[in-house]
């Protein structure tokens, strides 16, 4: 490799990174706890419930669906419009979304949650909180959809520094064993051997994160993609009416025994009732996860018509979707339990340093030439 060419890489590498080390600090320093967020939600009294998983059995799910409904009444002090019933594959906890009208924000929902098996109340899912916070600020700088949009540009931002600095280090490797810290010389010869020996070595991590965070970060985008072009498709007939009135909705359970039925055993992840984000203005969109770890973030959406109960369309995800899906855990560790997580968290500690070191390295090298 030439010097001319180096140079051009050199300064890919120096801006692609001083452009978004600011954000990537935040990101790395937010992102560190909500690496273990189901632990620490267990510390704040998150109820232990014993019996068959919600996804699989239990009470029907029009009894607790109306529980939900008079839970709002009584809380909101008006009537209720059920959005979102999630289900867990794992306990007997299912969770009841309730809003005042179908297409309500986000601010208006209030989440119930319930022991299926039994029909308790485990209580009223309480948002905001330290973590959800974190978790905001994570997600979009508490920007909305500007600072997600933002946040996936310095991602790609990321991934050029990453692939640049990797190009610089093959003719550095040339000239030093791999490994080496150079103690006998000065404070910014040792900062840059540590720099590249932390970045090679999380190398595969921050490839990872960075192409996962950047995903995330269009997921609104993509989703809107997906609802005005597979899922217009999938109630192409239906196309032009109007929403369905809440007082017609009809049996949850019968939408759910047709759409169970074609799908071969498959367990249901949640169901977007009509007229929100994930569904159409007069359909049940229930969707399905797979029985395995990486297959129970790859969901398969059923569209049932609310009112007869009869299946309309069942139809995969498009590739875009499906990459949305499943770069969520694994950009915070979700797939292999507490000893994953604990390797995240350790890799993002190195590359926090490794963003702390270049940032050094910039700093120093300019003020040596003032």
């Amino acid at each position: 490799m030439g010097t001319g060419t180096i140079r051009g890489w050199a300064w890919i590498h120096k801006w692609s990174s001083l452009v978004c080390t600011l954000a990537l600090l935040i990101l790395c320093l937010t992102g560190l706890p909500l690496i273990f967020h189901d632990e620490i939600d267990s510390l704040e009294g998150e109820v232990a419930l014993a019996g068959p998983p919600s996804a699989r059995a239990g009470l029907p799910l029009d009894a607790v669906v109306a529980r939900a409904r008079d839970d709002y009444a009584r809380v909101a002090h008006r009537a209720g419009v059920p959005l979102f019933v999630g289900f867990s594959p794992d306990t007997p906890m299912i969770t009841v979304t309730v809003g005042p009208r179908a297409d309500a924000g986000e601010a208006e929902m209030r989440l119930f949650s319930y022991d299926r098996g039994t029909g308790r109340a485990v209580g009223e899912v309480e948002r905001g909180g330290v973590m959800a916070f974190l978790l905001q600020l994570h997600t979009d700088l508490l920007l909305g959809l500007p600072g997600m949009l933002f946040l996936g540009v310095m991602g790609v931002l990321f991934l050029i520094a990453i692939v640049s600095g990797v190009v610089l280090y093959v003719p550095f490797m040339h000239r030093l064993a791999f490994g080496t810290l150079r103690f006998d010389r000065s404070a910014r010869v040792r900062r840059l051997d540590e720099h590249n020996l932390l970045g090679v070595l999380a190398l595969g991590w921050t490839l990872a994160i960075g192409a996962t965070g950047a995903i995330n970060a269009f997921a609104d985008p993509l989703t809107a993609a997906w609802r005005q072009g597979e899922l217009a498709q999938m109630v192409a007939a239906r196309h032009g009416e109007v929403a369905l009135d809440p007082a017609r909705y009809g049996s949850l359970d019968k939408a759910m025994a047709a759409a169970q039925a074609a799908h071969g055993g498959l367990l249901p992840q949640f169901v977007g009732f009509p007229g929100g984000a994930w569904s159409s203005p007069r359909h049940y969109a229930i969707f399905f996860q797979g029985d395995t770890p990486l297959t129970s973030h790859v969901l398969t959406p059923a569209l049932v018509d609310a009112e007869s109960g009869v299946l309309t369309d069942v139809r995969a995800m498009p590739l875009t979707m499906q990459a949305l899906m499943l770069s969520k855990p694994l950009h915070f560790g979700d797939y292999g339990g507490l000893p994953l997580k604990l390797v995240w968290a350790l890799l993002d500690l190195a590359t926090i340093r490794v963003l702390w070191s270049g940032l050094a390295l910039w700093l120093g090298k300019r003020r040596c030439a003032a």
